[in-house]
């Protein structure tokens, strides 16, 4: 009897131990997810015309909107942020207006979903890592400019619209040139 009072205690004592060693290998370094991103502070700015379709298309504010709250965030805001923001790029992504579609902006827009999808899934991870979720947080607003380089791209002038508005400059210096420069006499009006 006492032999198996023994065998019980040291199993309970053995069992407690692993316990113990598992609960510590679990631990992760929390300081890591209170640092800030580093994102970078090169902004594109929109034409006037990409600007005016940008104005009125909702889901691109709320996506500029979000993207902004990152040049403050910490890791830790980036993962709490992660879900809101995956769904604001698929939102982006399907409301896109048909003035703007071309493969390049469909391009980007499946880019930013992707990245912010990735950013979800490791975001969510039982032990996620800070050193991916810091890269594809930092990649998000890098993408974001892209997306506004071809929304410029989009309301470029062409070749032919450069040469147009060139002729169009050089036929008006040439009429005010007209208009400027004295009639010359005719033959017949200086012999008379």
């Amino acid at each position: 009897m006492k032999n198996i009072i023994l065998i019980i205690l040291l199993i309970c004592l053995f069992s407690c131990r692993e316990k113990q060693a598992n609960q510590t290998v679990s631990k992760v370094d929390t300081t890591a997810f209170g640092l800030e991103i580093a994102v970078t502070n090169q902004q594109v700015q929109l034409q006037p015309g990409a600007r005016e379709y940008a104005s009125q298309w909702i889901e691109y504010i709320t996506a500029q909107n979000e993207i902004q709250k990152f040049q403050d965030a910490s890791l830790r805001d980036v993962m709490e942020n992660s879900a809101p923001l995956a769904e604001i790029m698929e939102s982006l992504q399907t409301s896109l207006p048909d003035s703007l579609r071309t493969n390049a902006v469909e391009a980007r827009l499946s880019v930013l979903t992707t990245k912010s999808k990735l950013l979800k899934y490791a975001a969510s991870k039982r032990d996620p890592n800070p050193e991916e979720i810091r890269e594809i947080s930092e990649e998000i607003p890098t993408e974001f400019n892209n997306l506004k380089i071809q929304l410029n791209e989009i309301f470029l002038k062409t070749l032919e619209d450069f040469e147009k508005e060139l002729d169009e400059m050089e036929e008006e210096n040439f009429d005010q040139e007209n208009d400027s420069v004295p009639a010359i006499p005719q033959q017949n009006e200086i012999q008379q």
